[in-house]
């Protein structure tokens, strides 16, 4: 192999996509048929690049009955986290760019996010119900300690008594604990924190620009130290890669303070299936036909199923066995609780005497 070949071929520590897969939106695809070629080509190693926009909108309506939310929010488009299995990735082909390794890459910061979000919450037809922070991309991804969008959405919430669900797998939550500590006051936030495994090596290949499981187990504990209610997120479960540390996860979080939990099982829709296909062959060749099939056997033999209701959680044999382990372990630790109803009645708009719906 000529050295050149080599490098092409070298595998990109620190990112979760190592290609970049074609945009279906696109009548074009740009591809590099001659690795010898002197032609201008994009570095698979180049560094993150933050993307400004003047978004027009911040609040999303969610359709999804799967997901537990009603509106979403995202100051960030993109995820330099870079977690091979994220069903956001197929999102950022409407930006025009790739689900691949752009999504990493390319982030898409909405500098205008909090001002949208106080012109939204001003709206006389909003009849506060609460909404997700991070419904599709982490919302304290490493673009947050430069950007503080995230701080800035809190704030805006803080100041309408607006209720918000969260989710991360970024330490960095902590840098908001004062604001975080004031809406669990006035029962105005619940927070999920990811775990999907407390294996390093496989953390840093899956998810390779995330905080350790020790870092989030940290966060869970620090923030449930202070009143904060915090969850545990199991998922997605891999059969074959992550499914059998359910256990240790679910009681690790209960010991840190969690008081809920919620669980997906993978599901590889749009180009994620292309995506993580490459990924698992490249980092598991051992095990891959076997966990391949695992994950087809559990969505009728496709590695994708987009039925509500099913989609989320599987079927079959495997599906099952990982179902029947979390509501085993969930109960045996006492995290099989809903969560709380967050107050949607202290909503109210700066200079009124609150709301009237």
């Amino acid at each position: 192999m000529e050295e050149n070949e080599q490098e092409l071929n070298t595998y990109l520590k620190g990112r979760g996509a190592q290609i970049n897969t074609p945009n279906k939106f696109l009548k074009t695809t740009r591809v590099r048929e001659h690795i010898e070629s002197i032609d201008d080509w994009s570095d698979p190693n180049s560094p993150t690049q933050y993307l400004i926009e003047n978004a027009k909108g911040i609040v999303n309506k969610v359709d999804s009955p799967d997901v537990g939310m009603f509106y979403s929010m995202n100051p960030y488009q993109g995820c330099e986290h870079g977690c091979i299995y994220c069903y956001a990735r197929n999102s950022f082909e409407y930006f025009g760019y790739s689900a691949g390794l752009d999504f990493e890459r390319k982030i898409i910061v909405k500098k205008n996010a909090p001002e949208l979000l106080r012109k939204f919450l001003m709206n006389p037809k909003w009849e506060c119900l609460p909404i997700g922070l991070s419904g599709n991309t982490d919302c304290y991804q490493p673009a947050e300690q430069k950007f503080r969008l995230t701080r800035g959405l809190l704030e805006v919430c803080l100041e309408f008594n607006q209720p918000v669900g969260m989710i991360t797998k970024n330490a960095g939550m902590l840098r908001d604990m004062d604001i975080l500590k004031k809406m669990s006051d006035r029962n105005l936030v619940s927070i999920l924190v990811s775990v999907t495994s407390l294996n390093e090596d496989l953390r840093r290949v899956m998810e390779p620009r995330t905080t350790t499981s020790k870092q989030r187990l940290r966060l869970i504990k620090e923030l449930s130290d202070q009143g904060i209610r915090m969850g545990v997120m199991l998922g997605p479960m891999i059969p074959g890669l992550n499914e059998h540390e359910m256990h240790d996860i679910i009681k690790l979080a209960s010991e840190a303070g969690a008081r809920f939990s919620a669980y997906t099982f993978i599901r590889l829709n749009g180009s994620i299936k292309l995506l993580f296909h490459d990924w698992l062959y490249k980092n598991f060749p051992d095990r891959a036909d076997k966990v391949w099939h695992m994950i087809e056997g559990s969505h009728d033999g496709k590695v994708n199923d987009s039925r509500w209701g099913v989609r989320m959680r599987g079927e079959g044999n495997i599906a099952e066995i990982v179902a029947m382990q979390y509501r085993k372990y969930t109960s045996k630790y006492g995290l099989n609780h809903e969560r709380m109803e967050l107050d949607t009645t202290k909503f109210m708009r700066p200079g009124t005497q609150g709301t009237l719906f």
